[in-house]
């Protein structure tokens, strides 16, 4: 069977992302990933991308950065190069997500410059039609997160359902080949569960999970929820 993805944007809540946290987090996420085997991301501020690394080594846990620049490594004062982040460890990097929009030349480049140094790419798309735009460039993963839901509790999978399954069925279209998955609003099992029902591998989920009293419960709730969904 396909492994579903979780996929965990930190984001920069403080104090939720930072520090101890973020550690926490991190060593809760290795956690679900050895009891229910799915694939697991985790996206940590820029600050925070050391400890986290440090925290899953070992484990089949992957740790992507949260963007980063289309530019060359050299004189770009506060710019982030893929080269900086390969260095670092990376596993991957989130390319044009809705709080850091990106031009479609500028995820093209990165997209291409990512494979070149083995480092993977998940870019987010507003709509099936960016979705589809963005996965001709060839990605590993397409998140589909309509911006006016994320961060309400109110998932894309309940709230437009249309949205999830009109943008699989035009990123099909174009890439066979490309992993999607669910984001904006994603909180709960149930979430997680109808987003591969309706056709994606996975959600990419923020505050549902960092906010959260219990991040592991919620983690572990959503994992199983979708290895129900895809059996």
């Amino acid at each position: 069977m396909v492994k579903p993805v979780l996929a965990v944007n930190f984001k920069a809540y403080y104090p939720h992302s930072f520090g101890e946290n973020a550690y926490r987090l991190a060593k809760d996420a290795v956690r679900v990933w050895r009891e229910t085997g799915v694939e697991v991301i985790l996206a940590p501020p820029f600050t925070e991308l050391k400890s986290v690394i440090e925290a899953v080594n070992g484990t089949g846990v992957k740790v992507f950065a949260q963007h980063a620049d289309p530019v060359e490594p050299g004189a770009v004062t506060g710019f982030i190069p893929l080269e900086g982040l390969k260095n670092l460890g990376v596993h991957g990097v989130i390319l044009n997500h809705s709080e850091h929009r990106l031009k479609i030349s500028d995820i093209n480049y990165l997209v291409k410059k990512a494979r070149k140094l083995s480092i993977e790419t998940l870019v987010c798309a507003d709509t099936p039609e960016t979705g589809a735009a963005v996965a001709v460039l060839g990605p590993d993963m397409v998140a589909v997160e309509p911006p006016e839901l994320i961060g309400t509790g109110v998932s894309v999978s309940k709230a437009k359902p249309e949205v999830v399954t009109n943008s699989v069925d035009v990123i099909r279209r174009v890439n066979k080949d490309v992993a999607i998955l669910t984001g904006a609003g994603i909180t709960t099992g149930e979430d997680a569960y109808i987003a591969v029902k309706l056709g994606t591998i996975g959600v990419l989920v923020a505050s549902g999970i960092v906010k959260a009293k219990d991040p592991y419960q919620v983690m572990k709730e959503m994992a199983e929820a979708m290895l129900k969904g895809l059996a």
